[in-house]
């Protein structure tokens, strides 16, 4: 039976908190998911052809570490513009028009004959990939009732692990009987057949359509969605009951309270994304030089994003209750199975095994570090600080392959090379130790109403304004 409202001001939030998980947001999940995958294959396919483009071009090792970069600076700025973007023009619009710009920048690295030219297409391609993730990851979390937002983030960002282990696999299968270019003609024709289906499918973000308070019908048609037994009044109005932020959205990162824990959580993504982007693109090199063929080191190279969605799935509860503590314990995991990769290379079974906890660990990890990101910050700004955080952790994805190149160029051993990726997760620890340690006092000033669980209840905000 339908609940008929009286026709005064809902809060979006409270509404969609006071549901339970349905049909429309599952498949919103899968939808933003589906992004995910293709974002996740474009990303980390240049990592799996490496081995044959060099041979191909005839390039030293090293000499990739600036092509794959390129990539990872494009993902940095277009994390930087278009998360802001997103909150002044809608979630939606971007997504599309990032995963437009991907598509056509994976089909265009099919077609690059020189490294200066691939150079510029991965910068290019980077925009897109960039701009997707932290849309999505708002997406999810703004559609999720606060009980179960960390998993339902969690559960969606799979869809990068998946595609970026699908990378490894469709690699191993058509590097030889196709080339590498096949690789990337697969993942740029892709996104360009889900860009009709989400222009017309995907749905604006309910609670940013809220806030801007000129869509009331549509919220009230999106609510329904959500609850299909509700129904509301003509006069029915909708609210967010979050802080009124006026001016450059980057500038309130650092506004009530939220300094200290920012500046945290971006010394966890530098760290966390430094770790997974070295690991996603040296590994199949690495391997390939310890003694696997090139499809063998792809197959066991993508047993990382395998162990991704495994520690995703696994930890998405345990996110939503510990938060930072469990995320903290993580990364220090993380540490030995990382050292433990360079000291068991020789061992199929064993260096396996190593990589896939690795995976558990790093790519879980940054998974939950999204999700907590995302329930942090207030709508006004999420996009924004998603996108941020995601931002900086690229220098760091930047970085990653640079000091891969340069360690291996200087003839580096594996064990030491990967006792250096070691130390980067350390500090990833030590970051989310501290964050942890941070909730455990209460914070030092007001947060936001929407904060994850370890934050929320001493930080509450002093006022609410209704969009």
């Amino acid at each position: 039976m339908a609940i008929s409202q009286d026709g005064g001001p809902i809060d979006v939030a409270d509404f969609i908190d006071n549901q339970p998980v349905g049909g429309f947001q599952i498949g919103l999940l899968a939808t933003c998911a589906a992004v995910l995958i293709l974002d996740g294959f474009d990303t980390t396919a240049i990592g799996f052809v490496a081995p044959r483009l060099a041979r191909e071009w005839s390039l030293t090792k090293g000499a990739l570490g600036p092509v794959f970069s390129a990539g990872l600076f494009g993902l940095m700025i277009g994390a930087l513009v278009f998360g802001p973007l997103a909150d002044r023009i809608g979630r939606k619009r971007i997504i599309i028009l990032s995963t437009l710009a991907f598509g056509l920048g994976a089909l265009a690295t099919a077609f690059a004959r020189d490294v200066n030219t691939l150079l510029a297409i991965r910068f290019l391609t980077g925009l897109g990939l960039g701009g997707a993730m932290p849309n999505t990851i708002a997406m999810t979390s703004e559609f999720s009732p606060r009980r179960r937002r960390a998993t339902m983030v969690m559960i969606m960002f799979c869809g990068f692990s998946l595609g970026a282990a699908l990378g490894g696999l469709l690699a191993a299968a058509l590097i030889e009987p196709f080339g590498w270019r096949a690789v990337f003609v697969v993942g740029g024709l892709a996104p360009l057949l889900l860009v009709p289906i989400l222009a017309f499918w995907l749905p604006e973000s309910v609670r940013f359509l809220a806030l801007t308070g000129r869509a009331n019908e549509r919220v009230a048609e999106l609510l329904r969605l959500v609850s299909p037994k509700v129904a509301f009044a003509p006069a029915t109005t909708f609210v967010v009951h979050e802080p009124g932020l006026a001016g450059m959205p980057v500038l309130h990162l650092f506004k009530d309270g939220r300094t200290l824990v920012t500046l945290l959580l971006w010394v966890v993504f530098f760290m966390s994304l430094l770790d997974l982007y070295f690991l996603t693109n040296w590994l199949p090199t690495v391997l390939n030089d310890l003694g696997a063929s090139e499809s063998g080191a792809a197959v066991i190279g993508s047993m990382l994003q395998v162990g991704g969605v495994v520690g995703a799935l696994a930890l998405g509860s345990v996110i939503d209750r510990f938060s930072f503590r469990a995320l903290a314990l993580v990364y220090f995991i993380a540490v030995f199975s990382i050292g433990a990769i360079g000291q068991l290379g020789h061992s199929v079974v064993f260096v396996t095994m190593a990589i896939f906890v690795t995976g558990f660990c790093t790519v879980g990890g940054q998974i939950a570090a999204n999700a907590l990101a995302a329930g942090f910050y207030p709508t006004a700004v999420r996009a924004t600080g998603v996108g941020w955080a995601l931002g900086i952790g690229r220098a760091g994805s930047i970085v990653g392959p640079l000091v891969g190149g340069w360690l291996l160029t200087m003839k580096w051993s594996p064990a030491a090379v990967f006792m250096a990726a070691a130390s980067a997760a350390l500090c990833a620890a030590l970051a989310a130790f501290f964050l942890s340690r941070l909730a455990g006092m209460g914070g030092s000033s007001r947060e936001t109403a929407d904060a994850p669980a370890a934050f929320e209840a001493p930080l509450r905000p002093s006022t609410t304004v209704g969009a």
